[in-house]
């Protein structure tokens, strides 16, 4: 009987310690999951990037952009930078505004807070660079236009400013 009493008390002691060894396991195995979905959401792909042609034209200090073809641009994530002679301007223009510092106020389209949320085919937007703002375009530079979505490259374009 006494035998069985210290087998009894040994097999006891051990599945005891066998109990927070297991839980220890599963709260490793738990986090080692959740590392994986969070590595695998940070590295997925981010929405891809219309594709899109643009035309642009260059008057005085009026740029004027026009969709020629592809997909429709959200313009809530649609970012401009422009340079004059490869100079970029002091102050870029954000999209969509109606009046911004180093621009003429009432920008036309799609970069107009007033417009619709997506550019399409067809739609051209503009808006005037103000003499405040640096470089100003004047006849004979040359005007560089990067339009980007979600930080992804989607169109450049170049146009020399005729008199205005």
């Amino acid at each position: 009987m006494l035998i069985r009493s210290r087998l009894a008390t040994r097999f006891r002691s051990a599945s005891r310690a066998v109990a927070p060894l297991a839980g220890v396991l599963l709260v490793a195995i738990t986090v080692l999951l959740a590392g994986g979905v969070v590595t695998a959401a940070l590295d997925a792909p981010a929405e891809p990037a219309p594709t899109a042609t643009f035309s642009l034209s260059a008057e005085g200090t009026q740029l004027t952009l026009t969709h020629e073809g592809g997909d429709p641009v959200p313009v809530d994530d649609l970012t401009v930078h422009v340079s004059v002679n490869d100079e970029p301007l002091a102050r870029q223009p954000p999209v969509p505004f109606f009046s911004a510092s180093g621009f003429r106020p009432g920008p036309n389209g799609p970069f107009n807070t007033a417009s619709d949320d997506e550019w399409v085919v067809g739609g051209s937007a503009s808006f005037a660079v103000a003499g405040t703002n640096e470089p100003t375009p004047g006849a004979g530079d040359v005007v560089e236009i990067r339009l980007s979505v979600r930080e992804q490259p989607i169109a450049t374009m170049r146009a020399t400013v005729d008199p205005g």
